[in-house]
């Protein structure tokens, strides 16, 4: 299964980021204008014009570089939301089903695949306990997955984890200490 990872991966690992790209990157990552045109911010702050960030932006989605662009909010501090791990023993032959299935969820903020009898974990989070667990069910009616193969394991204490990649050698004009939890998905149907 690794092995087959790792075929997939081979044509990303051998893209190539030019020096505009990588800063794009960086900038989306650390410091995304809060603008209404924000593109446009982006653009101005790498020396391009919006159409060129947007046909940059449009290819690395395009290559598998960029997943996902969206917010992750603290659900601690909404105080009215809340979030858990679901771990769940996916059978080989539905994995890229079930997968699909997650990914679909804005709600779904982490997704890896395990080398394990539970092989899939993913965190939900939802305003409001009714709406958490009626994501979770509905996810495993989805995937067709029993209960008894499912690990459910509510937030009872966070630990701030901010995974960043670094892209550039400078720093963004951006505090990077937020207080936001980073995001990393890896999880995929390969």
């Amino acid at each position: 299964m690794v092995e087959e990872v790792i075929e997939e991966l081979k044509p990303k690992l051998r893209l190539k980021l030019d020096s505009k790209d990588k800063e794009l990157l960086q900038l989306m990552q650390d410091a995304f204008p809060l603008e209404s045109h924000p593109y446009a911010v982006l653009a101005n702050k790498l020396g391009l014009t919006e159409d060129e960030v947007f046909a940059k932006v449009k290819r690395l989605y395009a290559e598998g570089v960029i997943r996902k662009l969206r917010t992750i909010l603290d659900a601690q501090k909404l105080g009215t939301c809340s979030s858990t791990l679901i771990a769940m023993k996916v059978p080989e032959d539905k994995m890229k089903h079930v997968v699909g299935i997650v990914n679909e969820y804005m709600s779904v903020t982490h997704n890896y695949r395990r080398e394990h009898d539970y092989n899939l974990w993913f965190t939900v989070t939802a305003c409001g306990d009714k709406n958490l667990r009626a994501t979770v069910e509905e996810i495993k009616r989805r995937a067709g997955i029993p209960d008894s193969d499912v690990l459910d394991l509510p937030t009872t204490r966070v630990f701030k984890i901010d995974v960043r990649f670094k892209f550039t050698d400078t720093d963004t004009d951006t505090d990077t200490d937020t207080g936001e939890e980073g995001v990393l998905q890896v999880a995929d149907s390969g």
